[in-house]
């Protein structure tokens, strides 16, 4: 800003007419055209800068005779500047003692003008920073300097100056790393990411049962960026151009589903890899009544973990147990445990790879999910004696896994695809499973108690060695021919008022 060459009675008086000027605008403002606002905006910016300019020397000066000193500088601003008080006292008074800071009782000393200190008392005297912002700018200064070469600093701090200047201090602290990469020591970008990872965390709630559970989780740039890649194509909208239906879950929802996913395969795997998952801590070991696993109805209590004693209802647990290693254990009307649930009703790797190629993704009408963001599904559930095979499975994403469970609805797995290359037909009715359901068990001898809890838990056995079966082992060449008359899989028919006896074996 240029300065005067007038006394300072003067300068007062300029002053006091300013301010009278300025006070007496808005009786005028009706009258003035769009572009005498715009025109008016401006000088009166660049007063209000002279302004905050002009004040921040006059704190500087008040230290400098001794007026204020230490804590009193700020004391000395409030009661002098009232409108300080409202906000932006304790950056003037900071800059003060800042640029004061040198001075000895005989000689008064600017600040070096190449130290960030130097930089922004330039800055703030001209008026092109505020008090508040050159503060922000020292504390950022602060922050980058031992990480940056020496020679690099005054560079640096003229960009943070010259950010704040234009956009503020947010954006002037989001090129913190940019700076560092660039600027700084050999190693000092690692070191800065070694530190942020000793400071990464992901809280340990309390889960809750009827109600959402609040996490807390600080990531390094690397773990954000990782998670991101990790669940961002999962959490697009997934609208079905075949039905017409929007996908209208809010992006908070279809991000937390992502996660899910993840963490539901990684359990998944985890249940493949060992040989015996109902011993390991990184599947999911729930209790549940057999009563209430045959006719969903009470809830399954989790068992271990941060999450015991939580509470699970029956549809959610039958949706979990289509592909996330899940142990359950299954109790008698007594609470006595009857057994212990193994992992065998999870589709195996094998089984899975042939879903993968023969569904190619999601089997929803109109889903385009790769395999990679589907799970096998039960078409006939676990805890309905469905079996684990492919003939009983089917892709599925995550938002249509859960929609299938919802309404209840079942599928025609064929033989040979459909005229969109499909090789399950669902049938979109809501209850068509249960219709289906209450088909297949009508045709179903009655089954023992003991073999009841069996079927509960794992599904029914596969055939005894040397049995013939062709479900799960088709050639990686082609699928084989026709052997249904129907063009459906066997032991899984389609809607038939009078269904023939079925198979054990296809329960």
């Amino acid at each position: 800003m240029a300065r005067g060459t007038f006394d300072l009675g003067e300068q007062r008086s300029r002053v006091t007419a300013a301010r009278e000027a300025i006070g007496g605008l808005g009786g005028v403002l009706a009258t003035a055209s769009a572009q005498d606002l715009a025109a008016l905006m401006g000088e009166l910016d660049e007063v209000v800068a002279a302004a905050s300019a002009a004040r921040a020397e006059v704190v500087v000066e008040a230290a400098r005779r001794g007026e204020c000193r230490g804590s009193g500088v700020l004391a000395w601003v409030r009661e002098h500047a009232p409108s300080l008080r409202q906000g932006g006292a304790p950056a003037v008074a900071r800059i003060a003692q800042e640029v004061t800071a040198g001075d000895t009782g005989l000689e008064r000393r600017d600040p070096d003008p190449t130290t960030p200190l130097g930089l922004v008392w330039a800055a703030v005297r001209e008026g092109t920073l505020e008090a508040g912002t050159g503060c922000a700018v020292l504390r950022e200064a602060a922050r980058v300097e031992p990480l940056l070469r020496p020679e690099a600093v005054p560079t640096v701090v003229e960009g943070l100056v010259d950010l704040a200047q234009r956009w503020g201090p947010t954006v002037m602290r989001r090129l913190r790393p940019r700076l560092i990469a660039e600027y700084g020591h050999q190693g000092a970008f690692d070191h800065l990411h070694e530190k942020l990872a000793a400071a990464a965390k992901l809280s340990s709630p309390r889960i809750e049962s009827g109600d959402l559970t609040e996490y807390q989780l600080w990531m390094t740039p690397e773990q954000a960026a990782t998670l991101e890649a990790a669940i961002g194509p999962l959490s697009a909208p997934q609208p079905n151009d075949h039905t017409g239906e929007k996908d209208r879950r809010p992006a908070g929802q279809r991000r937390v589903e992502a996660l899910t996913t993840l963490c539901a395969a990684s359990s998944a795997r985890v249940a493949d890899e060992t040989g015996d998952p109902s011993t390991n801590g990184a599947v999911l070991h729930v209790s549940i009544d057999l009563t209430d696993l045959e006719h969903r109805t009470g809830a399954a209590e989790v068992l271990g973990s941060v999450a015991d004693g939580t509470l699970i209802p029956p549809e959610a647990l039958r949706r979990l147990a289509c592909d996330a290693a899940l142990v359950p254990y299954v109790l008698g009307t007594h609470g006595e445990t009857l057994d212990v649930g193994r992992v065998a009703r999870l589709f195996t790797r094998a089984q899975r790879r042939l879903l993968r190629k023969r569904d190619r993704g999601c089997t929803y009408p109109g889903c385009t999910a790769p395999p990679d963001w589907a799970r096998a599904h039960h078409i006939r559930h676990w805890a309905d004696g469905g079996p684990t095979d492919v003939t009983n499975g089917g892709l599925l994403c995550e938002p249509h896994h859960t929609l299938v469970h919802q309404r209840r609805l079942w599928a025609r797995v064929r033989q040979h695809p459909d005229e969109d290359g499909r090789y399950l037909t669902w049938d979109l009715t809501p209850g068509s499973y249960d219709h289906q359901l209450a088909l297949l068990r009508a045709a179903q001898p009655p089954v023992r108690a003991a073999t009841r809890l069996l079927h509960a838990l794992i599904g029914p056995l596969p055939p005894e060695a040397g049995e013939a079966t062709h479900r799960d082992s088709w050639p990686d060449e082609d699928w084989p021919d026709d052997t249904c008359p129907d063009d459906t899989w066997p032991g899984l028919p389609w809607h038939d008022p009078e269904p023939a006896a079925l198979p054990d074996h296809a329960a």
